[in-house]
């Protein structure tokens, strides 16, 4: 039950910085990579919720928290749990394809905006890292 709840902070703080990271890009850049973070307009029962603010917040922890659980289970039944390395490949390499969901939405960044793409993956390079040094190094 520690290591469970320990996950589930790994998932809001690792969250959190991928959060403060695409800010500070959509800040210092205009880049709306940021926007993404939070849209569900892709996703048919959520998306009819409001306010969409609250909404797309509570939707991003929950996914942090979920795929954290989920995948350190995941690796655990192969013995992969503490290869930060496999976090990288399977958060940032997914990351690197789901931005693509851009295209079912008329939001913003563009599928095409290859600066986005970049910053998306970046920062999900970013969350994977933090998710699996703290696995490693935490739990």
């Amino acid at each position: 039950m520690r290591n469970l709840f320990k996950l589930v902070a790994i998932g809001i703080f690792a969250g959190i910085v991928l959060a403060a990271f695409m800010k500070t890009i959509h800040l210092l850049t205009g880049n709306q990579a940021y926007i993404l973070l939070f849209n569900m307009d892709y996703i048919p029962f959520l998306n009819a919720f409001r306010p969409l603010t609250i909404i797309g917040l509570t939707f991003h922890f929950l996914f942090c928290i979920v795929s954290v659980v989920a995948l350190f289970f995941i690796l655990k039944t192969i013995h992969l749990e503490r290869r930060i390395s496999t976090y990288l490949i399977v958060y940032t390499g997914g990351a690197a394809v789901l931005f693509f969901l851009t295209a079912l939405t008329e939001k913003p960044p563009a599928v095409t905006d290859v600066l986005a793409w970049f910053y998306w993956t970046i920062g999900h390079a970013m969350y994977s890292l933090i998710v699996g040094y703290l696995i490693k190094y935490w739990l």
